[in-house]
């Protein structure tokens, strides 16, 4: 159910710091939001799941059959909100650029593990796919992206089959993937579950390079030349595994100067390569 509907996105509560972003880039005005919209239901949630596998939809005001990316916020799979004030600016900021986002929770470990984050970012996914229509957006066009742990979270969805195939979608669906500094191999936390060292790069089925084929939806991986250790090489490692299976619309972008962090936090500027990317991404594969 939808705990809370905004016709219009009520200012006194966004923090100074974001309104001091979207007053440079005049974003605060055309996007309506929706709050807390459960994507998981039923009598046998626990308390846990019914808080965290919820998702806001931001919506460019007064336009129908808009884009609709979903995205997944950071924090290693152990942190991370969707209501930190970098997730609510670049949702507010490509809204209203004219894309819907459905900005998504889901579990984290150690509450739970692998697999239960991967089904919930799917959960999500399908949620949109069956709803987002019923909200003016275009069920044809839904992207998938998110930072870091999210851009992890994404790949998988967008890459193994099984996930969405659990809610009676196919990689097909999906219009395209935009990982942010993902991580492609396993996941370090997934390897911590594990009683791994973070350190070891392992590669198995819960890695995204591990499910590369020609039938993954179009493909941009992004991460910044500063990124994390090893980070850059994984997206670009995992982009020419997508070419050499003969997949035909996958691309790497390397942003310069761009460290963890700044790599989704300058998406609010109205002159950011990265947020322009990622528009043009869209806009270019709209079926």
């Amino acid at each position: 159910m939808i705990a809370l509907i905004r016709s219009s996105f009520r200012l006194a509560s966004v923090p100074v710091s974001v309104l001091c972003i979207w007053a440079q880039v005049g974003l605060a005005a055309d996007v309506t939001v929706h709050e807390n919209i459960a994507y998981r239901s039923g009598s046998g949630l626990s308390d846990y799941e019914r808080s965290r596998c919820a998702l806001d939809l931001y919506l460019p005001k007064g336009v129908a059959d808009f884009p609709v990316i979903v995205w997944f916020h950071g924090g290693n799979i152990t942190a991370g909100d969707k209501a930190e004030e970098t997730q609510v600016a670049i949702a507010q900021s490509l809204a209203a650029r004219g894309i819907g986002v459905a900005s998504v929770n889901y579990r984290l470990s150690p509450h739970v593990s692998f697999p239960a984050y991967i089904e919930d970012a799917a959960a999500s996914v399908a949620w949109v796919l069956d709803h987002i229509t019923e909200y003016s957006g275009d069920a044809d066009n839904v992207f998938v992206s998110g930072h870091s742990a999210g851009g992890y979270l994404a790949a998988m969805v967008g890459i193994d089959g099984r996930y969405l195939g659990a809610h009676g979608y196919g990689l097909d669906d999906l219009a395209g993937m935009i990982p942010v500094s993902g991580q492609m191999v396993t996941h370090g936390t997934v390897r911590n579950e594990r009683g791994l060292p973070e350190s070891r790069p392992i590669v198995d089925a819960a890695a995204p390079v591990y499910h590369v084929s020609p039938e993954a939806p179009p493909w941009l991986a992004i991460a910044g030349s500063e990124d994390v250790p090893a980070r850059p090489e994984e997206n670009s490692y995992f982009i020419a595994a997508l070419k050499a299976v003969d997949h035909t619309d996958a691309r790497y972008l390397e942003f310069s100067g761009r460290n963890h962090g700044t790599i989704v936090s300058r998406i609010p500027e109205s002159d950011d390569p990265v947020a322009r990317a990622i528009v043009d991404f869209v806009t270019a594969r709209m079926r």
